[in-house]
């Protein structure tokens, strides 16, 4: 079983990602190759980079950062759940991966974005360059979601189509695929 980490990244209030996070929570929660944890970048409230060393050396002073660290080191799969702005993904996103080093190596991510008309397609280019510069694995599947609050009712609730489900469907059995090889991987190293 994979232990698969859906991240929320967005930490602004009255923002949609921890909706879509809920919703692809009960969605993987459905397969039985994953054990899935929500992670709310919002509710962990990491700070701004306050690590005198650097994060390969693992010489952690905080407690938050430990914490941190135990969350993604237990993982073996994520999905990025983010929104564009200008052009980019959230500062608490890049944030919180720069607090770690070795913890995300030779893992896959998918990544789950919203936006307006560019669904997020922007974002998801630029984290693509983070990520791989710390050995993570970015699958291609990737669920993109354009002028996203039309998916919502009055209530707030998520209303994917189809194609939205199919997509999702794709991204995590890629997820699957890939986090069983890298896992294998790691087991050598």
């Amino acid at each position: 079983m994979l232990n698969l980490k859906i991240i929320v990244t967005s930490t602004r209030p009255g923002r949609k990602g921890i909706i879509f996070g809920n919703w692809l929570t009960e969605v993987a929660k459905q397969l039985p190759q994953f054990n899935v944890e929500l992670l709310d970048l919002a509710e962990i409230n990491l700070p701004m980079m306050n690590e005198a060393n650097h994060p390969a050396m693992r010489k952690y002073e905080h407690q938050h950062t430990r914490n941190w660290s135990a969350k993604i080191e237990d993982a073996d799969a994520f999905v990025f759940i983010t929104p564009e702005y200008n052009f980019g993904f959230t500062a608490a996103f890049k944030n919180a991966v720069d607090y770690l080093h070795f913890e995300w190596k030779h893992k896959p991510a998918a990544i789950f974005s919203y936006g307006g008309i560019s669904a997020g397609t922007r974002a998801q280019q630029a984290v693509r360059l983070v990520l791989s510069s710390l050995s993570v694995t970015v699958v291609n599947e990737a669920v993109t979601i354009p002028m996203f609050t039309q998916y919502f009712d009055e209530e707030l609730n998520f209303q994917p189509t189809e194609q939205i489900e199919r997509t999702t469907a794709q991204m995590l059995q890629a997820l699957v695929k890939w986090g069983n090889v890298l896992k294998a991987g790691r087991s050598e190293e």
